[in-house]
């Protein structure tokens, strides 16, 4: 293999790279070449070729990968997925595929089983993570140039499910009675640690929900395993938790009455006895009123306090999935913008133009509004939606993050993730629009990932994981591997993986369907090492170590565990019941200004609520209570990690909140390699030295050594760990215009004639 580093080639061999032969010796289980083109040009600047890279072009059943022994230029740091290669895409990751033919002025929007009547030059890739890639065959056989961009467009466009690698992947591993690099596919898999103690729950057995009723104090709740094979609604789990008032038969009945036979679903339970419940509309007009007393009164006597029941209809209330899609692409046209420094002037009223930042707002203030009912009135609060698994989903899962620390946890958050999406039945399938069908796309979970982010930017302290960590889970949504992300309910995984075992001859034995790979088993993407990037080094645990007097202690907070507004209550406040002989005035509680709402009327519910967030928001906060967003204009920010990670020219060198949090991880190291010292000298008095534990670092970042001065490492930028160069070719920098692609304009082509014709 050569590289061309001048303008014009001057020399052409026609000998097959060397490498290539080998490149695919690592490729994954059930993995396939389709096909493949030699002497392919990776495009790093349309201005100049002097960075392109020469190599082969390979599409698979998984991926489209670019492989050559050319270094990228101006690289420093690859943050590397098992999974994938450095050029690698999945094919659930393309948006959009456009061939250009320089000579004959012409270009193609590639879809499935689609004709190619010209032999292409260029191939543009859109992917749905805001890359652009784009490749020249300026030197690669015609026909063959042909026949790759074909593939790529039939195999990242299926009209099936079970035409998505997940299947080809564990059906291989079936045939083959092996686990996957000593993971069994079907389990939780590790959060970050490999203690089976850290397993995520994924809430598919009736033990998972009967621990989350213990964990939260539900004693009025019980589990229902009614739906036991999926009988009474195939978009439900076959487990989910009711109210022990309510009997099967009972559910059984009202199931017909709701959209999707989608019966009340309890979320979670409140300290104070409030519980927090998904419900979809009821169909049937003539019996709605009657179904719906039934169901709050149950709801009510679930309650300690027998409160009444809030019930907020988010279709009012928050923006519908079109209108978050609608704002989702002009937020994408907006990000890749071309030439991106003529927008400058314009950027942030177009950014405001999208609405993105609107929404997040939207959702934000409307889940702390629901939090200020169940935190400060103690009623059971109903979310109701058409059919209970969007934006309930989101709404759901907010509320929580902000009452309860153990979902602002790594495996708490990944539980979460599991019980409100994943077992409630969101369509992941058609939300991602993995098999290409448009109309019922739309990014609700990269808006929840958003509304997290914004949580961790104002209250980084009370957050386990980092913003690395969120933006890879929303990458690994696009991979076409993981079950997690790849079905619209787990009775779809069952039924489509069955008949995928019965055509493949697979023996399921007693199992319910083919198991899939976990998400959640973060070491098939990333090494121990590189997963060290998802702690947060400025997180605060619910205990600190310390020394006192020469002794190892562990300091623990006094303040209760969810609210920093119970703090000062009573001790009769307990399971939500306050005693009489209890209503005296206490200092620092704010319990003396919720008595009143239990007797008599009091102010107007509007005054109430904004007095309660100017209370919250006076006081120090407890990052292991309860935390509440600041919606100001200034304190909701575009997530540029995630959007901005493609663009070279957003890119600050050593810059951006990469720098803190290398310096945070290198002081929180420090204090790590301290405490070990200490325990070491303690239990080792006689020995001389310090300790040397240095793999059980739980940074990314290291200290060299105490009172390290050493400034930050050159690789860092504000895109850190990922890398633009390659990844989204720009005009005069790097690049192609997304905008005004999807706005029909032409394609800005690489040649200068085709260039200059805008």
């Amino acid at each position: 293999m050569f590289s061309l580093k001048p303008p014009k080639p001057t020399f052409k061999s026609y000998l097959l790279p060397q490498l290539c032969e080998s490149a695919f010796a690592l490729q994954n289980r059930g993995e396939i070449v389709v096909n493949e083109v030699n002497f392919v040009r990776k495009c790093i600047a349309t201005d100049t070729s002097q960075y392109d890279l020469w190599g082969k072009l390979v599409c698979t059943n998984f991926k489209i990968s670019f492989i050559t022994d050319d270094p990228m230029p101006l690289q420093k740091f690859h943050f590397k997925n098992l999974l994938l290669g450095e050029h690698d895409v999945p094919l659930t990751c393309i948006e959009q595929i456009v061939t250009v033919n320089d000579t004959k002025r012409k270009q193609k929007v590639l879809g499935p089983n689609q004709k190619l009547k010209f032999n292409p030059t260029e191939l543009i890739i859109y992917c749905k993570d805001f890359r652009i890639v784009r490749f020249r065959f300026d030197e690669a056989g015609p026909e063959s140039a042909k026949k790759v961009c074909l593939a790529i467009a039939h195999y990242s466009q299926p009209t099936d499910l079970q035409l998505l690698f997940a299947f080809e992947y564990v059906g291989e591993m079936y045939h083959n009675l092996a686990k996957v690099n000593g993971i069994d596919p079907g389990g939780g898999g590790s959060g970050i640690g490999s203690t089976s103690a850290q397993q995520t729950p994924l809430f598919e057995t009736y033990s998972d929900w009967d621990r989350e009723i213990k964990r939260t104090g539900a004693s009025e709740w019980r589990v229902c395993s009614v739906n036991e094979g999926y009988m009474i609604s195939t978009c439900l789990p076959e487990y989910f938790v009711v109210p022990s008032s309510l009997a099967d038969q009972d559910l059984k009945l009202y199931s017909y009455s709701f959209i999707g036979r989608r019966m009340p679903l309890w979320s979670w339970n409140h300290p104070n006895g409030s519980a927090l419940v998904r419900m979809a509309n009821i169909k049937d007009v003539l019996q709605q009123r009657r179904i719906d007393q039934r169901i709050c009164n149950a709801i009510t006597r679930s309650h300690p306090l027998r409160s009444d029941v809030y019930k907020s209809d988010l279709d009012k209330c928050l923006p519908s999935i079109q209108e978050i899609q609608a704002a989702h692409i002009k937020l994408k046209q907006l990000c890749v913008n071309e030439p991106f420094e003529e927008t400058e002037e314009k950027w942030l009223s177009s950014l405001e133009n999208t609405r993105w930042l609107e929404y997040i707002r939207s959702f934000l203030r409307h889940s702390a509004e629901l939090v200020y009912m169940m935190e400060c009135k103690h009623v059971s609060v109903v979310l109701q939606e058409e059919e209970g698994r969007d934006l309930s989903c989101l709404a759901a899962s907010l509320i929580q993050v902000m009452l309860d620390p153990y979902f602002r946890t790594i495996v708490g958050f990944q539980s979460l993730i599991q019980k409100e999406w994943v077992m409630a039945g969101y369509q992941f399938l058609d939300r991602c629009n993995h098999l290409k069908r448009s109309d019922k796309e739309s990014p609700l979970f990269l808006m929840f990932l958003d509304c997290v982010w914004q949580l961790l930017e104002q209250y980084p302290a009370a957050f386990e994981f980092s913003e690395v960590y969120l933006t890879l889970l929303h990458d690994s949504a696009r991979i076409s591997l993981f079950g997690t992300f790849l079905f619209n309910c787990p009775h779809q995984r069952v039924k489509e993986s069955t008949e995928f075992a019965i055509s493949k001859n697979i023996q399921l034995g007693g199992e319910k369907g083919l198991r899939f790979p976990s998400v959640w088993d973060w070491s098939l993407q990333f090494s121990s090492r590189d997963r060290l990037l998802f702690h947060n080094p400025l997180y605060v645990g619910k205990s600190a170590p310390c020394v006192h007097n020469g002794a190892m202690k562990s300091f623990k907070r006094s303040k209760k565990n969810y609210s920093s507004t119970l703090r000062g209550a009573p001790p009769a406040l307990k399971n939500g019941i306050i005693g009489e002989q209890e209503f005296l005035p206490r200092r620092n509680s704010l319990i003396l200004k919720l008595k009143p709402d239990l007797f008599q009327p009091a102010e107007s519910p509007g005054h109430s609520r904004e007095q309660f967030f100017r209370d919250w928001f006076a006081k120090p906060v407890d990052l292991h209570g309860l935390i509440l967003p600041h919606l100001s204009a200034t304190q909701i920010k575009l997530w540029k990690l995630c959007y901005f990670r493609w663009v070279p020219e957003a890119q600050i060198s050593h810059g951006g909140s990469v720098t803190a949090f290398h310096r945070a991880s290198v002081l929180a190291d420090e204090v790590d390699t301290l405490n070990r010292n200490l325990r070491h000298c303690k239990s080792n008095p006689s020995s001389q030295g310090p300790c040397t534990e240095l793999d059980h670092s739980r940074m990314y970042f290291r200290a060299s050594g105490f009172s390290d001065t050493s400034g930050a490492p050159d690789f860092l930028s504000s895109s850190f760990p990922f890398f633009p160069v390659g990844n989204l070719c720009r005009r005069s920098i790097l690049g192609t215009p997304l905008s005004k692609f999807l706005s029909g304009a032409k394609i800005w082509l690489s040649t200068e004639t085709l260039a200059n014709e805008d």
